[in-house]
């Protein structure tokens, strides 16, 4: 504290505090006067001051004014005002101590939470849930408060492609600004502890701020002051609490700690059962292992039935089922092609220097361009897409609409300089506009500006297409954590690309009359592209389910659910794509003995339109499927299953239930 209020105690000071004051010579004196501050403080209220440990358990240096340059009685300049708080550790990591053996549910923690940053009731920084086992008269349940841990690896950071969060060394805290957010979510799915809450009314996301205003005036954040049962406590991370014998990092229900090495700290000494459930619709469950701690498996809630739910497919990401695969089919169309002439197959070589390749490059383009509109129509704020590109240094969403945005780019410029060697745009501009194209690039090395085109988006889109499958191995969820996202990925850019491809290019060939053997050397590539993409995805499909199967964690409860609530479509799925790979092998084996009748055309083109249906069924059960590491709800709150059937009987149209309503 100030040298001033050495000897006057801290309950008195709180509740003496007038923040519209600051009178010289009191016990105000030296303290902030910007932060407004509830009155009548207690002194349990207050941050204490004590010996701090230099680093954490996991090597990271408490005293984060270590790690810049920048003097230690800076400000935070927070609200615009540059005046700097009295809390002496101000520069050092702090972080939530809870005593799951005092909380006793009341959510007075949330209560005060979401009163202090008036929330929404759909909203909530700090949730309380539970789980619980045994049976009676043996029967016990454990309350988990949790806000945002404010970590060491913030992924929700590295992660947000607008660069809306800053890991703060006031403090540690990592804050986010909304209103640099464009609410495209990629943070609650990184995020293991469902921290950022993403608002879909105002199509934003905000999330705990570690109430840094009244740590600047040493008071502890709203939510620890409002505590019953004396479960929450805050203070320097590592210092345990007055009256707290644990300062563990994990407890049941909480994920991995090695994910983000988050600055919370626990204590829970009363024995529990070997197995603690959830109460919400999650079909995970926690298992004590031979070291004492609890490991998540899956829990068979729903029992082992398989069912079709069709309706179900349909979902808040379509946007992005359209996105990823409209993107991944233009990246294949051009790729295909272009590669193919770049590498001297004839037939597609004679394509690339047609006319037809002007309307292929275009396609390719405007698929992309519809691909990146449905992505930014995912946005809760959409006219804010351009700041997408804002974290290129960490976040791979920035990365991918980066090489997207390359991709379409080269497609541009390839469409560009192939128009001189057009007939059909020379003749239309000679004749209506009077404008001699041909003539007015004279001397220009087209053939090599082509090709330096093509070239340039070739890599832009599978960078592209690189960092689209980082995007989704995220440690948080491990249904997609996963080889088998990847080679969905390049599958489906293989296959329906060679789709689009194929039938511009061979229908190219047809009417000009090129000779039989150019058409069927074109059928080889396409049709043994298709069938390479099925192949790739079925793989993965099969080291997906092997894994899973295995797994129980997040990912391995996905999978039950793949394989009861949407088991029948699953294999619906699944035996399409069988059905596709050996029918596309037994017409390639066809094609390769020298038949190539137009009735095989056709058949690939069936083929072909049944692995769309295919690729679109599999792209939604890959949103909706996906299971978080994240926290444990309660009966209603927090409760997916209880958020669904408010939304089906109407309830949810009551604000106070606090269910969001189905939008971004």
């Amino acid at each position: 504290m100030n040298k001033a209020i050495d000897n006057v105690s801290a309950e008195t000071i709180v509740q003496g505090f007038d923040p519209a004051t600051m009178e010289i010579g009191t016990e105000q004196e030296g303290r902030s006067n910007h932060w407004e501050v509830r009155t009548q403080e207690r002194s349990y209220a207050v941050l204490p001051d004590t010996e701090i440990k230099k680093e954490n358990r996991y090597g990271q240096l408490i005293d984060l004014v270590e790690l810049t340059d920048l003097p230690k009685d800076r400000s935070m300049f927070i609200n615009e005002n540059p005046e700097v708080g009295s809390n002496p550790n101000r520069n050092k990591q702090h972080g939530f101590f809870f005593t799951a053996d005092n909380c006793i549910g009341c959510h007075a923690c949330e209560a005060a939470c979401s009163e202090k940053n008036e929330n929404p009731s759909h909203l909530a920084f700090r949730s309380v849930g539970y789980v619980e086992g045994g049976s009676f008269p043996d029967y016990k349940r454990m309350n988990i408060s949790m806000a945002c841990n404010h970590c060491d690896d913030p992924v929700c950071l590295k992660g947000c492609p607008t660069k809306a969060y800053t890991k703060h060394a006031e403090y540690g805290a990592v804050l986010q600004d909304p209103e640099t957010c464009f609410g495209c979510g990629y943070c609650t799915w990184v995020c293991p502890y469902n921290a950022p809450q993403l608002d879909p009314v105002k199509g934003q996301v905000s999330k705990c701020n570690m109430c840094v205003d009244r740590l600047e005036v040493g008071l502890k954040p709203a939510c620890v002051s409002a505590c019953v049962g004396n479960a929450l406590d805050f203070g320097v991370v590592e210092n345990t609490p007055e009256n707290r014998e644990q300062c563990k990092t994990q407890i049941p229900g909480f994920p991995d700690p090695e994910i983000t090495h988050p600055n919370v700290r626990f204590q829970q000494t009363k024995d529990l059962p070997i197995e603690m459930s959830r109460t919400d619709s999650m079909p995970v469950k926690y298992h004590k292992d031979s070291e004492g701690n609890y490991k998540p498996v899956v829990d068979q809630k729903q029992g082992k039935a398989k069912h079709w739910n069709f309706a179900k497919l349909n979902s808040r990401e379509n946007p992005l089922v359209l996105f990823t695969l409209f993107a991944q089919a233009a990246l294949g169309v051009f790729l295909i092609t272009f590669l193919g002439a770049l590498l001297g197959i004839e037939a597609l070589s004679t394509f690339v220097s047609s006319d037809m390749f002007l309307p292929l490059t275009v396609i390719a383009l405007v698929m992309t361009t519809f691909a990146l509109l449905m992505s930014v129509t995912h946005l809760g704020k959409p006219m804010r897409f351009y700041r997408g590109f804002n974290n290129l240094r960490y976040s791979p969403m920035a990365r991918e609409g980066l090489g997207l945005a390359l991709f379409s780019a080269g497609c541009g410029l390839t469409a560009l300089f192939s128009l001189p060697s057009n007939d059909w745009v020379v003749g239309f501009l000679a004749s209506n506009v009077g404008l001699d194209l041909a003539n007015l690039t004279q001397g220009l090395p087209l053939d090599i500006l082509v090709k330096s085109a093509g070239i340039f988006a070739i890599v832009g889109g599978c960078g592209g297409l690189f960092y689209m499958n980082k995007c989704y191995q995220i440690k948080a969820r491990p249904f997609w954590n996963h080889l088998q996202t990847a080679t969905s990925f390049v599958g489906n850019s293989l296959s329906l690309g060679a789709f689009v491809g194929g039938v511009i290019v061979i229908s190219t060939l047809l009417i000009t009359q090129a000779e039989a053997a150019l058409v069927q050397q074109a059928s080889l590539v396409f049709s043994s592209a298709f069938v390479v993409g099925m192949i790739i995805e079925a793989l993965g499909l099969l080291k997906h389910n092997s894994d899973l199967n295995r797994s129980e964690n997040e990912g391995g409860a996905a999978h039950y659910i793949q394989c009861t609530t949407f088991g029948k479509t699953y294999l619906f799925r699944n035996w399409l794509l069988a059905l596709n790979i050996v029918a596309g092998i037994s017409l390639l084996t066809l094609n390769l003995l020298g038949y190539h009748e137009s009735a095989l055309l056709l058949v690939w083109v069936a083929l072909a339109l049944i692995n769309c249906f295919t690729a679109a069924i599999g792209r939604a059960l890959f949103y909706i499927l996906v299971i978080p590491t994240t926290m444990p709800g309660a009966f209603f709150w927090k409760n997916k299953a209880f958020e669904q059937h408010a939304r089906d009987i109407g309830l949810a149209d009551n604000p106070a239930t606090g269910v969001a309503p189905l939008a971004h």
